[in-house]
């Protein structure tokens, strides 16, 4: 028998076509030395992102990311986090954050003595505009809720200031609260940590901050040790009194249980540098009997005030009326000469603290002087004139003429105190600074560099060419140490499940280009940032998206 084999054509089936899968990720950062934030030692691998998530680290499949990024030869870490922040108004002002951004920073923490919000009882709703909108807030769920709606590039924290809560009671009295009125800050505090709020901040060196007592304080604490908050604080004396405040900060943690972070430590009166092993031995005291004491740095060694902060605290009160008053007092001049010169107990007084050095101190705000040290002003000021002017009253006329505030820059700490401060396991690093840009309307005055180079200049400056700090303990004090301090607990890790946060930096050129002098200058080797899953740095440029997100204290 023949079998008749059918033509092999005629055996061809038409199978559908399979449509092709869709990409399992949306980003995929390949071949980079990941940092995760955790302190662990880096590792080659690629992070994989869906979303506003991270969904995997290690080593993920090729041909399964819509887009991929090549970060062989750069550092991949966790978003920079910045504990210690003044972006308040300048973010909705313009919420790009051009100058943190560029740092890599993808979080900032407001609030340090004042804070965007409350504005309540005495105080007035804060009004600001700005991008063609009038935005009016006076709580901080309100102030939350704005940022939220005018669109940011960072994600957004915030304390309770403690000037906020004591000049919403008492107004610019300096008499002492009654037990009435001191309950009600307590109120406006709880409602500030109820609105999301991470904590109260306190500015103890100047009025109204400086009015409150330890027992003051530790009091408010309460309530923030119900909403499982913590203290941050610029303590009441840098300089010479800086050992009793680091015990009062100590203090404050004992008495109502909060976990306390001191902003940005540092010795700054020349009389004690080099004393910083002692401010470190207090507070690894207090750690070692359980006390959760910790600080935080710039690594910078002139710090940001006011001239006004020369003027003793008594010339104060009343607000900026009076003290403009007594700044054109005769009688108030002599008096205020006299505690200038020689210290009033208990008072960080900036003047003797440089030494009465006027040449250190640089004018960084706006106005007719910006950019010069005070012994040019005084020098100019005094040209021609016979006899020769003493130079506080130039001091007192700059401030008349300014409206009582000349932001300054004080060369007033020391670079071995502030690095041995830096390599402490519990001490981050904030930088004191707000989002500025280099063009537009947020380029102003002659402001700090570090507003622009904090963190590139840890990078760049104390790891990579001092080596004060291995690179990834480096990371983690900008990364995960600031995270855990005030309880956000899905951010500044690079784990499955964290928020998409994410900054990819050349180890090699990382460095800072801001100058005291010549502020105005981002920084090399940020290459790209990602906020919630969003490039918002590509390859050293902004890409105008605002995907940041206020964020709320979880109780």
């Amino acid at each position: 028998m023949r079998l008749l084999l059918a033509p092999l054509v005629a055996l061809t089936l038409c199978v559908p076509a399979i449509p092709a899968a869709e990409p399992k990720y949306d980003l995929v950062i390949r071949n980079g030395r990941i940092v995760d934030g955790t302190g662990n030692p880096w590792f080659i691998g690629d992070v994989a992102i869906t979303g506003d998530k991270i969904v995997a680290v290690g080593r993920v499949p090729a041909g399964e990311a819509k887009r991929t990024i090549d970060a062989k030869g750069f550092v991949v870490a966790p978003g920079f986090i910045d504990i210690h922040s003044h972006s308040d108004e300048l973010l909705l002002e313009d919420g790009h954050a051009q100058s943190k951004i560029r740092q890599g920073v993808t979080t900032e923490v407001l609030g340090e003595g004042r804070s965007a919000a409350p504005f309540k009882g005495a105080v007035p709703a804060r009004t600001l505009k700005a991008r063609g909108k009038e935005f009016i807030w006076s709580t901080v769920g309100e102030y939350l809720d704005t940022i939220d709606k005018a669109g940011v590039s960072v994600n957004v924290a915030t304390y309770v200031g403690l000037d906020n809560i004591w000049e919403g009671v008492m107004g610019t009295s300096y008499a002492r609260p009654t037990p009435k009125q001191f309950d009600e800050m307590k109120v406006l505090l709880d409602e500030a940590m109820k609105d999301g709020a991470f904590g109260l901040s306190s500015l103890l060196a100047m009025p109204p901050g400086s009015l409150a007592t330890t027992d003051d304080i530790a009091n408010l604490c309460s309530v923030v040790k119900k909403h499982g908050g913590i203290f941050s604080t610029h303590t009441r004396n840098e300089g010479l009194g800086v050992f009793d405040s680091v015990k009062e900060s100590i203090a404050v943690a004992e008495k109502a249980g909060v976990p306390v972070d001191i902003i940005h430590i540092k010795i700054a009166d020349e009389k004690n540098w080099g004393k910083m092993a002692e401010v470190i031995s207090l507070i690894e005291a207090a750690r070692k009997r359980g006390v959760n004491v910790q600080a935080n740095v710039y690594p910078y060694t002139r710090g940001n005030n006011n001239l006004a902060s020369i003027i003793p605290p008594w010339a104060h009160e009343g607000g900026k009326a009076k003290f403009l008053e007594r700044l054109k007092s005769a009688d108030d001049r002599v008096r205020m000469k006299k505690d200038i010169n020689e210290g009033i107990a208990g008072w960080y007084n900036h003047y003797t603290a440089v030494g009465g050095d006027w040449s250190r101190m640089l004018i960084s705000g706006r106005g007719q002087f910006e950019g010069l040290t005070m012994d040019r002003v005084i020098s100019v000021k005094s040209k021609g004139k016979t006899p020769q002017p003493d130079a506080l009253d130039i001091l007192f006329d700059l401030l008349i003429a300014e409206e009582g505030s000349v932001p300054t820059v004080y060369a007033h700490h020391d670079e071995k105190d502030m690095s041995l401060a830096l390599q402490q396991p519990w001490c981050s690093v904030g930088s004191d600074g707000s989002a500025y840009a280099t063009e537009g309307e947020l380029r102003r005055g002659n402001p700090h560099p570090r507003n622009f180079g904090t963190f590139p200049r840890v990078l760049g400056v104390y790891v990579r060419e001092k080596g004060v700090l291995k690179l990834e303990d480096a990371v983690r004090k900008i990364t995960s140490l600031n995270a855990a301090k005030i309880g956000i607990r899905d951010r500044g890790v690079l784990q499955p499940g964290t928020f998409a946060d994410v900054t990819i930096f050349d180890p090699e050129t990382v460095i800072d280009k801001s100058t005291y002098t010549a502020p105005f200058a981002y920084n090399a080797g940020i290459e790209f940032v990602i906020v919630n899953g969003q490039m918002v740095l590509e390859r050293g440029k902004h890409t105008d998206a605002m995907p940041g997100r206020a964020l709320r204290r979880k109780g």
